[in-house]
């Protein structure tokens, strides 16, 4: 049974279908992604927890994505090698969907879909402008990737699903996904909230922005719908990406916190939350 047909309210279906329509590119023929309960995570596992909330998954791969433009290998592989500025939705939709099959589809496609990324990540190799070689399989480099995401991913479940997640399972969380970042050649890797924090502040000295970075920023912030309906959700996931950001993330990006609209954000964001869990329970 297609997800749009699992209830007879019309404002519960209306909101399902909007994020099918968001999460899945119908002309490509793609669908919602379906659990299995032979995925590489368990039912019962903290990943499968923290993957299932629409709207922090939104906040906190916003967040993910601007800490891993500020490294200039990462942001030259995005610049030189893909059609981000002609389809920044695509690309957002594109790192969805490698996170739902990777967690909760067949271990088979997932499995497929880790060779997929690390053979394009194959020919993704350049220079910098300075001269410096990069590399996209480069383990350090992915490490980065790999961090960012999941380092943003549980802030925002933490702030918008679960504030009192124990420590304990916060712990869990970064050794579950240390298997994917394992299978995509990511080293090293953090297999707890300690080594990830530790893993963030040792690559800092490493970090700036340039024109290049403030150009994907303004792509990624404001993000092109088709109307103001579906404009409405994308903006609030960005500011809530934004006020995610560690402060000296915010600072290299030029983008000062506001007392004031910080409290109207996160709001927002809580209610947003809720309403797609009550749409999808």
């Amino acid at each position: 049974m297609s997800e749009d047909n699992r209830t007879s309210n019309p404002v519960k279906r209306a909101i399902r279908q909007k994020v099918v329509g968001i999460f899945n590119d119908r002309q490509r023929g793609e669908t919602p992604v379906v659990s299995s309960r032979n995925a590489l995570f368990a039912p019962t596992s903290v990943a499968w927890r923290v993957h299932g909330d629409v709207a922090s998954m939104m906040a906190g791969g916003i967040a993910s994505l601007l800490l891993q433009m500020l490294h200039p290998a990462v942001l030259a592989g995005v610049w030189d090698h893909s059609n981000f500025r002609a389809d920044m939705h695509g690309r957002l939709r594109r790192t969805a969907r490698f996170i739902a099959t990777t967690t909760y589809a067949h271990r088979s496609e997932a499995e497929a879909m880790l060779r997929r990324v690390r053979s394009v990540h194959e020919s993704v190799r350049g220079q910098l402008p300075d001269g410096t070689t990069y590399y996209a399989n480069d383990p350090a480099l992915l490490a980065w990737v790999h961090v960012t995401e999941t380092h943003s991913f549980l802030n925002a479940w933490n702030r918008y699903g679960e504030p009192w997640m124990s420590r304990a399972d916060q712990d869990q969380y970064f050794a579950e996904m240390a298997a994917i970042g394992a299978a995509l050649g990511a080293e090293p890797l953090p297999r707890t909230r300690l080594e990830a924090d530790r893993l963030i502040e040792e690559m800092r000295p490493a970090l700036k922005a340039d024109v290049r970075t403030v150009e994907v920023a303004r792509l990624i912030l404001n993000p092109v719908a088709t109307n103001r309906l579906a404009a409405m959700p994308g903006k609030l996931a960005s500011q809530a990406g934004v006020d995610l950001l560690p402060r000296w993330a915010r600072t290299l990006h030029g983008l000062p916190p506001s007392p004031l609209r910080t409290p109207l954000v996160r709001a927002g964001t809580l209610g947003a939350a809720q309403a797609l869990r009550w749409a999808f329970r």
